[in-house]
């Protein structure tokens, strides 16, 4: 399969990242917040979207910072 361009990395990055964070993270939260009631597939679904929307173009632009942070406390290759 080919591969996207090196400059695609971050937002790739970012999508994928934010994709599995925010199951996992809307998934508890509505868990926690309804239970294993009827309809929480459709209410989880809700949140993962809302939740995606924002959380992709959060993690896009402060990844960078976040890395940033870490080599100031972190030996980086």
């Amino acid at each position: 399969m080919p591969k996207l361009h090196r400059k695609y990395f971050h937002l790739v990055f970012s999508l994928v990242m934010g994709a599995k964070m925010v199951f996992v993270m809307t998934f508890f939260i509505t868990l926690i917040n309804l239970g294993w009631v009827e309809g929480f597939f459709a209410s989880w679904m809700r949140a993962y979207a809302i939740a995606y929307v924002i959380a992709v173009p959060v993690i896009y632009y402060l990844a960078p910072l976040a890395r940033r942070f870490a080599a100031r406390w972190v030996e980086t290759p």
